[in-house]
């Protein structure tokens, strides 16, 4: 009886073993642009490139999943996703590592998932990327929350004999969803965040500025088209209410940007701005659906065929602070297909204006350019 009763118990404890699963992912994507501007200062050139090549693997075990993804465009090795997460139930995670902390609506696609191809200038401004931290998530049918700390983006790239003491900083996005079913969506929200100044390789503005730039939205050319420096910084506070309502195979996204950064030595605060307006219709496919787990729109099914306009506005210059780093007003309109789940093919038409900033004259560009985008 003894030895059948410890048969069971093996039996038992080797079905409550948690089984570990590891997934390989990756994805590329192929550009090619067309842009014509004003003149020729900004360096804005025509061509083809592969701006986006990555290859990682995620796993589970239980309550616990993680991932490392590796990115490899240009013929230069980065680090992107690299996180650990527990969770506690199907509401609760806690995640620890380098990844993109939750912020505002655009939180809900990365980078490559963005429906008009390029994500708005002015999140690419007032938002961060990828930070060292660790953030809490509660995901329920009504309300998402989430809280991060985090560490300066330089802490993935230097040792702190060389940055020093490394700034730190907190945020949040709190999202209320009384609508959220495939056909029938309804959100609004806010996010905030405080973050201490940044690292500079310049010793006397090492942790005494913060850098604010946009670029001209295109990924064959990386150039800047906006870029705000403000010296004897102190600290960065951040504010950002959002809104989406979708009905049947029509969405609108609404999302305003106010960051403003305190100064040291009488100067004044700096404030910068920004917002944009997006319109999307299904012109082939079945309604919009929710992703209720990062609090966006889901990825159309395939074979949907989807047309979508965008408006953004973004001010780096402050006349009051002494920064003229431009202002920029952007008009962007995509078409996607989803062929199937795993390719998307996208074409973009933009035109795009910068006045106001300082050492540079204004300029405008038209672009037209296309991507394949392959995930697996």
């Amino acid at each position: 009886m003894m030895a059948v009763g410890l048969m069971m118990a093996s039996a038992m404890q080797a079905q409550e073993e948690p089984k570990l699963v590891a997934k390989p992912s990756g994805r590329i994507l192929f550009d090619a642009a067309y842009v014509n501007p004003q003149h020729q200062e900004d360096e804005l050139k025509s061509g083809v490139g592969i701006p986006d090549f990555r290859v990682g693997v995620g796993f589970t075990y239980g309550q616990w999943k993680g991932k490392v993804d590796m990115g490899y465009a240009y013929g230069k090795v980065n680090m992107k996703d690299v996180w650990l997460e527990y969770d506690f139930d199907k509401q609760n995670f806690i995640r620890g590592g380098y990844f993109i902390h939750q912020y505002g609506f655009q939180s809900s696609t990365s980078s490559s998932f963005k429906e008009t191809m390029e994500e708005p200038q002015s999140n690419a401004c007032f938002n961060n990327d990828r930070m060292i931290g660790l953030m809490y998530e509660y995901n329920g049918k009504k309300f998402l929350g989430t809280a991060s700390v985090v560490v300066e983006t330089d802490a993935m790239k230097q040792t702190t004999d060389v940055t020093g003491n490394e700034g730190v900083g907190a945020m949040t996005r709190l999202l209320y969803r009384p609508y959220a079913e495939r056909g029938k969506m309804f959100q609004v929200g806010i996010s905030g965040g405080i973050e201490g100044a940044r690292y500079s390789s310049k010793e006397e503005m090492n942790h005494k500025q913060f850098t604010l730039s946009t670029r001209w939205p295109m990924r064959v050319a990386k150039v800047n088209s906006q870029q705000a420096v403000v010296t004897d910084a102190k600290t960065m506070y951040k504010f950002s209410p959002e809104v989406m309502y979708s009905y049947g195979r029509f969405a609108v996204i609404g999302q305003y940007f106010l960051n403003s950064i305190t100064r040291d030595n009488n100067l004044e605060t700096f404030t910068g701005s920004g917002a944009y307006v997006t319109l999307r219709g299904l012109i082939k496919g079945r309604n919009y659906a929710p992703n209720m787990g990062d609090g966006g729109i889901a990825t159309p099914d395939p074979g949907n065929m989807e047309l979508c306009l965008q408006y953004n506005y973004t001010s780096l210059s402050d006349a009051s602070a002494g920064v003229f780093g431009g202002y920029l007003n952007d008009w962007a309109l995509c078409y996607n297909y989803y062929p199937n789940k795993y390719m998307i093919w996208r074409v973009r038409a933009s035109w795009t204006k910068v006045t106001n900033r300082s050492g540079f004259a204004d300029n405008e560009a038209t672009i037209l350019e296309t991507r394949l985008q392959v995930k697996f």
